[in-house]
Order: C-alpha cells, then structure tokens, then sequence
C-alpha cells in the first residue's frame, strides 16, 4: 500500500475535506495514474450527499478522470509510464456475464464496480475517486487520452460525454433525423455538441431564455423556451428522439408528447425522486421511454477518439480543490458553464 491524499465527506451533511487514505499497491495488470484534472459530476453531489441512499462514508468522489501512467504492472500490456490515460465511472466488472462480454460493462449482471463507493477488493474498504492525486486501475478499465485537446476539458468527457454520446449512438443519431437535447448543463452541452457533430437537426430545450445564444454556440440550430406552451406545441409529434438530461424533478410528459409515432425518449440525468411517466402519452404513438448509463470501456475509447479528431471537449471552468464545496452550491444554482474540472496540482497547496 502507499499514501495518498485527497478530498473526502465523512456524512451527508459534512463539507468535503482534506483526507489522507491507501491505495494498494498496482498488482500484475494494474496502472498507478499520476491524476491531473477530475471532473465534478452532479452525481458526485448526489452521492456526498447520500441522495441515492446508498453512500458508503467515508466518501471520495470523482469519476472524470485524467492524468498520466507513473507504474505499470509486469503484466500491464497496453500501458506505460508517461501515458497519459482516463478513467470513468468503473474500475471493474464481473467481466465474465453476457453483458461484460458484449462490451457492455455498465450493464454488467453482477453490477460494475464503481470508480468510488464500491469495494477496494485487495485492500478492502470502499474505492475512492478522483478528488486525489493518484489511483491505481486495472488496465482493462482505463482509456487512452489524446494530447491534441485540453486535458481539463477532457475530463468531464468520461462521464458526461459518454453518457450523452452512447444513447445517440446507440439509437443512430444522424442527418435526416430531428433531435431534442433537454437541459442545458453538464450533461445537455455535451448532448447538444454531439448530436450537432453526428448531423442530426438539434433542437434545445431550456428553462432559461439567457442560454438561447449560448445554445446555438454549442451546435443548436434552434432553443425552444419550455415554459412557453405554443414555443412547446409548435413541435408536437416531430421529434424523431429527445435525450434528457435533467437532474431535477420535472414533467416529462411535455417532451413525450413532441415524439413522432416510433420515436424514443431517453432519460439519462437522475432526479432524486420518480419520474411520472403517463401511459397514454406512450401508447397512442408507440412511443418509446427508455434510459440508458454511460458506455462500456470500448465505446468510451470509440468516444474519446471521435472527440480527438473533430476537436471536441467540454466546456469548463477549472477550479481548485479548495473550493469544491463551493463548486456543489454553485452546481445546485446552475452556476456553471458548464463543468467544473478541478486542477489536481491545487491538492499540494492543501495538504
């Protein structure tokens, strides 16, 4: 084992604090990754604060992962000291189900291991994220990351990057097709640059007449003003799929009932409470209500490198670790444009 420093809560109402912890030490297959930038993630704030109920504490957070190899394991193939690399949301899976076999890692049937709050399965105790300077990973669950793009911009991109890029590839997003992005924050800018760079004609939906430019600078040929029922109702049954990325409770059955016959709303952000999901708004068009979680290891590399070569990240403010309480509060406002990326150097000030 070695020492390792970084931010950590000890209960669901106590700020996030300096935190000295182990790592294990990197097994045979392992790779001990120097972190550089970690992305802040609404669900970060979610499990901190133990709003899923299932926080284990104390409690590390971080999954938007980027920094560079500084040890290999002897039998660590695809890896080598100076690399620089990323980790999202998953550090392990049962690798042997349907699921894990398919490349589908986070549908894995025995449940993925998550990058914290899951189980340090060598040392024991819970895994921590990337609110510290170094992590050890199976190579098998870490991506290659290009020098071309800024790295703190990439950061965001392990988890709210795949997650927005995964269902549109999934559903095949492409030109012809009309497509909603709801919510313009961490998740919907990503959403919205994506469905832009596959072709689609990308339609915002926001609360929030200030994001309109914003909204058309990001890819969005046109910001449709949700609260404004005729802006809502001149898109009725025209949409040929809609990704939500909302976080807070809301209708929607608003957006369900822009969807053409056959189309498909995907739920990817994760309000705290249900969604109220009306029948009739389903089965009148056979429209189709579906989620999906981030991507597996070979689409988030497929995701990375599509970002490389058309010069894609997102759009970040990049913070100190000292001010990640801050970060949280400002979160809960919307006070972003439109991920936090936390400068890991910053840790060394803190200690």
């Amino acid at each position: 084992m070695f020492a390792c420093t970084g931010f950590a809560t000890s209960g669901s109402t106590e700020p996030l604090s300096p935190f000295t912890f182990n790592r294990r030490d990197p097994g045979p297959t392992d790779v001990q990754i120097e972190i550089l930038y970690c992305g802040v993630c609404h669900s970060d704030l979610h499990q901190a604060r133990n709003e899923w109920h299932n926080t284990v504490y104390p409690c590390l957070p971080g999954h938007e992962i980027v920094g560079r190899v500084t040890k290999a394991g002897a039998e660590a193939a695809r890896f080598k000291a100076g690399d620089l690399v990323g980790v999202g949301c998953m550090v392990d899976s049962c690798r042997t189900c349907p699921s894990c076999r398919a490349g589908f890692e986070q549908y894995c049937e025995k449940g993925f291991n998550p990058t914290y709050n899951g189980q340090e399965k060598t040392i024991g105790g819970p895994t921590f994220g990337g609110y510290s300077n170094a992590i050890v990973v199976d190579e098998s669950f870490v991506l290659r990351v290009s020098d071309k793009l800024h790295l703190a911009a990439v950061a965001p991109l392990l988890c709210a990057g795949i997650t927005t890029y995964s269902p549109l590839r999934h559903w095949k997003v492409g030109p012809g097709q009309k497509v909603g992005i709801v919510g313009l924050g961490g998740l919907g800018h990503m959403g919205v640059k994506f469905s832009h760079a596959f072709g689609a004609r990308t339609v915002l939906f926001t609360t929030s007449p200030g994001k309109i430019k914003d909204g058309k600078r990001l890819g969005a040929d046109e910001v449709v003003i949700s609260k404004d029922p005729e802006q809502m109702a001149a898109h009725a049954s025209s949409f040929d799929f809609i990704l939500d990325t909302v976080a807070a409770s809301h209708d929607v059955s608003q957006y369900l009932n822009l969807l053409k016959r056959d189309g498909t709303l995907v739920q990817v952000g994760a309000p705290e409470l249900p969604l109220a999901v009306p029948v009739f708004s389903l089965i009148f068009k056979r429209r189709n209500f579906a989620g999906s979680l981030i991507g597996g290891i070979a689409e988030t590399q497929e995701m990375l490198d599509f970002c490389a070569e058309h010069g894609i990240t997102s759009d970040v403010e990049v913070i100190p670790i000292q001010q990640i309480n801050e970060a949280y509060e400002r979160m809960l406002r919307s006070d972003v444009h439109y991920r936090f990326s936390i400068d890991m150097n910053s840790l060394k000030q803190a200690a």
